[in-house]
């Protein structure tokens, strides 16, 4: 499959105008990557852009902090749904995984999923944040909680994804969800690396960079 297959083309930053989405999408298009990624209030107008392509909108909830109430979290994936959305990147509350409160943590990913029902789920789980056990604990957890993804970072934390912490996830769930890898990654090599690691999809504001690049 083509790198730009494994692309979600990326615009998450709090100034996007109306204007930056509508150029994303006419990218998306141009380059045939697999989907965008847009926040919420912009679903709508990249499901009209888009309309009658192949490119799918994934849309997040809960970004980025992750720290909302799974109510509000579920509320805007619906939301999201209604919309157009075909797929949904969410993030974990760290402070659930943090203290221990495990329980909540599954239950609400697995209240997104049950939401969404036969949609894709990722689960971002801000890996720049967390130790190495942590990690691991997030990585079951998203397999517990029946989502699609595993997620590695929303690009806006202190760091985002590694070489090692995919080789650590991929230990961890052992095929039974797939890996999308984000923040970070700006060039061809790079992103070569991660799809050969087993990474299904790729998420970046580079994607253009990436496949006009020659490869490495």
């Amino acid at each position: 499959m083509p790198i730009e297959r494994h692309i979600d083309h990326t615009l998450l930053k709090p100034v996007a105008t109306p204007e930056a989405i509508k150029q994303l999408c006419a990218e998306a298009l141009e380059y045939n990557f697999y989907a965008v990624c847009v926040n919420s209030c912009y679903v709508a107008l990249a499901r009209e852009e888009l309309k009658g392509s192949g490119v799918k909108i994934a849309a997040v909830v809960g970004f980025p902090l992750g720290a909302m109430s799974t109510e509000a979290k579920v509320f805007e994936a619906k939301y999201c749904m209604e919309k157009g959305a075909d797929e949904i990147d969410m993030v974990m509350n760290l402070g659930w995984l943090k203290s221990g409160e495990f329980r909540l943590v599954k239950e609400e990913i697995a209240l997104i999923k049950r939401a969404i029902g036969s949609r894709k789920l990722k689960v971002i789980i801000e890996t720049c944040y967390l130790t190495a056990e942590e990690k691991k604990l997030a990585g079951m957890l998203v397999v517990e909680g029946k989502a699609d993804f595993i997620k590695t970072s929303t690009g806006f934390g202190s760091g985002g994804a590694t070489f090692e912490d995919i080789k650590l996830i991929s230990n961890v769930i052992q095929n039974k969800i797939q890996i999308k890898a984000s923040g970070g990654i700006k060039d061809k090599k790079t992103a070569l690396r991660y799809l050969d690691m087993g990474v299904s999809r790729l998420g970046t504001s580079s994607g253009i960079a990436i496949v006009k690049e020659t490869n490495p």
